[in-house]
């Protein structure tokens, strides 16, 4: 899979961006603001030399996205730094920079913030944390973007050029994403990516799973674009293959399948995420097929239904893993399975268990991640009433370091056994296994399962047990 079946990646230092100016309008009382977009460095990249090389990196949408929703009369000129590739200067000449932040990279965002506030420029924070825990950035800012931004982003910029900001931007109840200039990509380079064919066609997700961040940050109303907006942008791209970072493309049903019969005449292959209920409909698992769909990412989160039941997720069903691995292989669709160690119905014999799981069934490309009770989250409200949060600090919420006490083992079980079910899933003896019946074109397919299993070899030199918890 392009880009999210790739892998982790590292950052590497680069030269500095070109700006991007957006064209003035000579009537406007103040043109010329410079504002700096900052995507910090996440949990996948506190490594200098990281696991995997930048080119497995996709390049983002969210700094491409703001600097398209700027007002042309303002005429900002932007720079845009992802450290994902590249390090940000010590410096920043600028009036103003804004931070996109999740939870893994707010202490780095935190610093950078504190850096640019002392060269006296504004910081603007926004993003999944932010939303999520407002009380959290705000010591850290001048202003907050908390929900989504397609209204409030190119008002707080209006606010700020007339002297006038405002502590706090929140998203507008009536938001509709549809509509919208189309993403910026050239602010960032392509070169230093993978793949810049990235789309978001949708957001949010119709379930509550109790670990999600989505139904706490956002609520459980997916928004949509309209198919035709998707379509005209890979059009003009000249896109061949693309990578969709919906949460759940099939949340709405009804659009998916919009969707989808958008796509046939494109004749290109995407790549995104879904939940297993799309194998319970065979139309819609067809019509998926038809337009071009070749890998999928799911949540399948545990081989125990109680697990799945306190998770919220009891939609999801066990004993048909192997059928919606079979039903997608039959419409040559790939699937990277995605499993989370931690319920308090784990024990330490849970992840031998379901790495052999993972092997038997087939799945192209398992991956194993630890419960994380993200801020704001059903999750993160019930280990705290139940006094089991071990640390906030936050650059270890990055769902491979245990930051809570389990219920039926030792924090270090938990970090070793999740170590232990990567290494299981990609021996050689389970590698070869899975690949005889894997839905991917055999090349990528053992490229990228080469990389798992570098990645699984060498979580000790970049996840240690010692996470400082106190």
């Amino acid at each position: 899979m392009i880009g999210r079946f790739a892998g982790a990646r590292r950052d590497r230092t680069l030269a500095i961006m070109p700006e991007t100016t957006v064209p003035v309008d000579p009537s406007a009382a103040r043109t010329g603001l410079r504002v700096a977009l900052v995507s910090p460095k996440g949990p996948l990249y506190r490594h200098r030399g990281g696991i995997f090389g930048k080119g497995l990196r996709y390049k983002p949408l969210t700094l491409p996205t703001l600097v398209a929703l700027a007002p042309p009369e303002l005429g900002v000129r932007f720079t845009c730094w992802d450290e994902g590739i590249q390090d940000v200067p010590e410096r920043l000449d600028v009036d103003l920079v804004g931070l996109t932040v999740i939870t893994g990279n707010a202490s780095r965002a935190y610093e950078l913030a504190a850096r640019y506030r002392a060269a006296g420029a504004k910081v603007v924070l926004g993003g999944p944390h932010v939303t999520l825990a407002p009380q959290d950035a705000a010591p850290h800012a001048d202003s907050l973007v908390v929900g989504y931004a397609e209204e409030s982003w190119p008002r707080l910029l209006r606010d700020f050029a007339n002297g006038v900001l405002e502590p706090r931007y929140d998203q507008i109840a009536d938001l509709d994403i549809g509509g919208r200039p189309l993403p910026d990509r050239s602010v960032l380079p392509r070169r230093k990516y993978l793949t810049e064919h990235v789309f978001e066609a949708s957001r949010g997700c119709v379930h509550d799973c109790e670990f999600c961040v989505v139904p706490s940050a956002w609520g459980r109303k997916p928004f949509l674009k309209p198919p035709a907006e998707i379509v005209d942008d890979m059009r003009r791209m000249g896109t061949r293959k693309a990578l969709f970072l919906d949460l759940n493309i099939i949340a709405d049903k009804a659009w998916a399948h919009s969707l989808f019969t958008a796509l046939i005449p494109l004749r290109i292959q995407w790549y995104g995420l879904a939940t297993t209920l799309l194998c319970h409909d065979e139309s819609l698992l067809d019509l998926a097929g038809e337009s071009g769909c070749r890998g999928l990412l799911m949540g399948l989160e545990s081989i125990s239904e109680a697990a799945l039941r306190d998770a919220r997720k009891g939609f999801n069903r066990p004993e048909d893993y192997v059928e919606v691995v079979e039903k997608l292989h039959r419409h040559g669709i790939a699937l990277q399975g995605c499993f989370v160690f931690g319920s308090d119905h784990d024990d330490t014999t849970v992840f031998e268990r379901t790495a052999r799981f993972a092997v038997d069934a087939g799945i192209d490309l398992p991956r194993f991640a630890i419960a994380t009770p993200f801020p704001g989250t059903a999750l993160y409200r019930r280990l705290e009433a139940e006094k089991r949060i071990l640390t906030r600090d936050w650059s270890l919420y990055d769902a491979q370091h245990v930051v809570f006490q389990p219920a039926r083992m030792s924090v270090e079980e938990l970090q070793l056994g999740t170590a232990l079910a990567w290494k299981q899933a990609y021996s050689w003896a389970g590698m070869f296994s899975r690949l005889r019946h894997t839905a991917a074109p055999m090349p990528v397919a053992l490229v990228t399962n080469l990389g798992y299993r570098f990645y699984a070899k060498n979580l000790h030199r970049f996840y240690t047990c010692d996470s400082g918890m106190a």
